[in-house]
């Protein structure tokens, strides 16, 4: 008997429909699991067989044949068990009429029959959504994130027999001991949700593994407010610049400057989430195995800031188990990916960004595999001006001149020349610190990125993939940042005196352009384009030596 069960997959960072098909027939007792499939799919069928054996449901000696189609995508995982079962059982036990069978199965089996948690099910439930079934079967752990679905009917289990009395499929004694013996094991399920929600707080992945903080947090109710920065308007201007535009910061300084403190504090000035984008990132987040069991939906932005240890591999993404975990640049989608010290990054890792800065776009070619998904976070990186972070300040800095310049230069000239803004902060005086003036507050801040961000979406409607004045190419800069006679002649003037490349001149002009909307004016002026120039000084200190 033939039975056909759906259930989905994970390719990358989005998701397809899989139908798993179940064939028994008479033949020598054996089994074998067709499709493309990893260690794990194929041992589903061992777990499967020992689950129906603790059910009272002895699997009969029959040639039993699995097949997961598409063929042509790697399939790997747990997720599979369920569809696997069911499969299986509606093949030997076939029923004339299957109420769930325009219904998706997702989720990993236990020997004692327990539902567990799988990675990914949000993206999974949203592409059988697609689909147009009905409704889908997910563990319990996975209910938060599956009812994100606004079509499909979601059922939630924790035990198989749940599934069979829905079905209506009559199971042996041992099965109903099973089940009794399921609330006993509340206790060890609690503490063991504990456990990976205080794993997931800190994220391993990838072959070289990478520790970066979850960055989920409420910005105003951490008390992590721009009122608090202190001596740094210059800083905290390029910030409210880099988040109005989408433009790449870093930022330069001695040791105890603010430069943390500032990035910090980016993700409270951007607007706030649609419902789109929060589904797009916990999508992410989900097939990380980084979303809490208790949280549904990620609803503030995130801060991501990796150990300057970090592989390149975790920065773009890696492999596990034969699918791609996201890398930080997908992590901090929608939000802020902070890079603190980075001349202290691995050389290949920074110089792996190149592509996404510029094309915001990360192409991974990985097992014979090919990836490819966008980059739509914020660039924020900091830096010491030497190893000992005091220089210029010789009373304090013993650097010498080769140490700081092999130290610099650890940045290249093609990754200085992609950060939008390059900013110096000077040291804080006693008397700045001591100070009991605030500066101005994050919301103040917020409600002037949104204004121009407005201003951005209203000039990009027409543009189908332009969102923001960071993200134009040459052809966008041309027709977006037109200048008058005097304006073309000041950037004429600065092109010779300066030896900047067309691609710095573009940056320019971008900014200029973001400075303009924040002073809501559709005219790009001489101030527009000094200030903007301003931020560009940096390079120049940087190769000074």
């Amino acid at each position: 008997m033939l039975s056909k069960i759906y259930s989905a997959a994970i390719h990358g960072l989005t998701a397809y429909v899989v139908s798993v098909q179940v064939d028994e027939s008479n033949g020598l007792p054996r089994s074998q699991t067709l499709g493309n499939v990893s260690a794990s799919v194929k041992e589903a069928i061992e777990r499967v067989s020992i689950v129906l054996k603790n059910l009272g449901l002895e699997l009969p000696p029959k040639k039993i044949t699995i097949n997961l189609q598409p063929a042509d995508l790697r399939k790997s995982g747990s997720s599979f068990d369920l569809p696997i079962f069911m499969g299986t059982l509606l093949a030997l036990y076939p029923k004339s009429h299957f109420l769930y069978e325009n219904y998706g199965f997702l989720g990993e089996l236990g020997l004692d029959g327990e539902i567990q948690h799988v990675p990914g099910v949000l993206p999974m439930v949203l592409a059988l959504e697609e689909a147009g079934l009905k409704g889908v079967f997910v563990p319990k752990d996975n209910e938060p994130e599956a009812r994100n679905s606004e079509k499909l009917e979601v059922i939630a289990c924790s035990h198989i027999t749940e599934i069979l009395e829905l079905c209506k499929i009559s199971y042996g004694k041992k099965g109903e001991e099973a089940k009794r013996r399921q609330p006993s094991l509340g206790g060890e399920k609690e503490s063991e949700e504990s456990f990976q929600d205080n794993k997931k707080s800190v994220f391993f992945q990838d072959s070289g593994k990478s520790i970066a903080g979850y960055g989920n947090g409420n910005e105003e109710e951490q008390n992590l407010d721009f009122q608090d920065v202190l001596g740094q308007s210059y800083g905290v201007r390029a910030a409210l610049i880099a988040a109005a535009g989408h433009h790449a910061l870093l930022f330069s300084g001695p040791a105890g400057t603010g430069k943390t403190m500032i990035a910090k504090r980016i993700p409270g000035i951007l607007p706030k989430m649609s419902k789109q984008e929060k589904l797009d990132l916990t999508k992410i987040y989900s097939i990380a195995s980084c979303l809490p069991s208790k949280d549904g939906l990620i609803e503030k932005r995130p801060f991501r800031a990796p150990h300057s240890a970090v592989s390149q591999n975790t920065l773009l993404g890696g492999m596990s188990s034969g699918r791609l975990i996201p890398g930080e640049l997908a992590l901090a989608g929608k939000g802020v990916l902070f890079l603190d010290e980075l001349p202290l990054f691995k050389k290949e890792s920074i110089e792996a960004l190149r592509g996404p800065m510029e094309e915001k776009r990360v192409t991974l070619h990985r097992l014979q595999q090919f990836f490819s998904y966008p980059v739509d976070c914020l660039f924020v990186a900091a830096m010491n001006p030497c190893p000992c972070g005091y220089f210029p300040d010789r009373n304090r800095c013993h650097c010498t001149p080769g140490q700081i310049r092999a130290y610099q230069r650890g940045i290249s000239k093609p990754i200085l020349e992609r950060m939008d803004l390059c900013v110096s902060l000077p040291a804080i005086s006693l008397q700045e610190a001591l100070t009991k003036e605030k500066g101005i507050s994050t919301k103040c801040l917020r409600e002037q990125v949104e204004k121009a961000r407005k201003m951005q979406e209203s000039r990009f409607s027409s543009e189908e993939t332009l969102r923001w004045n960071g993200d134009m190419h040459v052809n966008e800069v041309n027709k977006y940042c037109l200048l008058g006679s005097e304006e073309r002649e000041y950037m004429e003037s600065i092109f010779q005196l300066k030896n900047l490349s067309m691609r710095t001149y573009h940056k320019i002009l971008k900014l200029a352009r973001t400075i303009a909307d924040l002073e809501e004016e559709e005219d790009i002026t001489i101030n527009h384009l000094a200030e903007a120039v301003s931020y560009r000084g940096l390079e120049e200190e940087l190769f000074a030596l």
